[in-house]
């Protein structure tokens, strides 16, 4: 992922708030020689005080295969992005129509050393890290190893626990654009209301402040 200077968080604070909001990532493992990778899209729970996003998926799943043979993975998230016309971009010298399009978007790469959960105990303690971070409200009984009603189901998964090793993060909001240019931006996200654009003028806005 190519980050240019203008479009780098201005601090690790910006990701992590913008992360903690954000639980559904496309995991991607290394394949085996002349493959490509293995991508696996997933919810995870991310705790930025241990350093670590846990998962879990089914056992027959391939990826186990690709992790064991390679723990080094990427955990890919990518939202709020919008398609900016044209038009909106162009210089404030420049004819409408040469205005060049563009993709708006916020991404967080986590590079990660994967680790296999497949005690049960730890397996039951991951699960319930998880539960708690999608429903902190409650609702669910507890998972343990050997106790209804999940016990019986926790050989059918293992657990992925996911130590970061390293952070690459991207707001491509218009950085670069004169104030002229992200005012039009701006105002063009406002009057489309489309899906995203909402989240899109709040990046441009929040970054241009800053």
């Amino acid at each position: 992922m190519l980050i240019h200077p203008w479009d780098a968080p201005h601090d690790d604070a910006e990701w992590q708030r913008w992360l903690a909001g954000h639980d559904f990532g496309q995991l991607a493992v290394s394949g085996p020689p002349g493959e490509p990778p293995e991508v696996q899209p997933l919810h995870f729970a991310y705790d930025a005080g241990r350093g670590e996003a846990v998962a879990h998926l089914a056992r027959p799943n391939p990826l186990w295969r690709a992790l064991e043979a390679n723990p080094n993975v990427l955990l890919s998230v990518v939202d709020d992005y919008v398609y900016v016309p044209g038009p909106w971009q162009a210089a404030p010298d420049a004819p409408p129509e040469h205005g060049v399009p563009t993709s708006f978007y916020a991404a967080v790469q986590l590079r990660c050393h994967a680790h296999v959960v497949d005690d049960p105990d730890d397996k039951a303690d991951l699960l319930n890290r998880q539960v708690g971070h999608f429903q902190p409200e409650g609702g669910s009984a507890r998972a343990a190893a050997g106790e209804a009603p999940y016990g019986r189901m926790l050989s059918g998964i293992r657990g992925l626990r996911l130590e970061v090793t390293g952070v690459r993060a991207k707001f491509k909001y218009a950085g670069k654009r004169s104030d002229e240019v992200r005012d039009r931006i701006a105002a063009g996200l406002a009057d489309r209301g489309g899906p995203g654009d909402a989240a899109a003028l709040e990046h441009l806005l929040r970054r241009r402040g800053a």
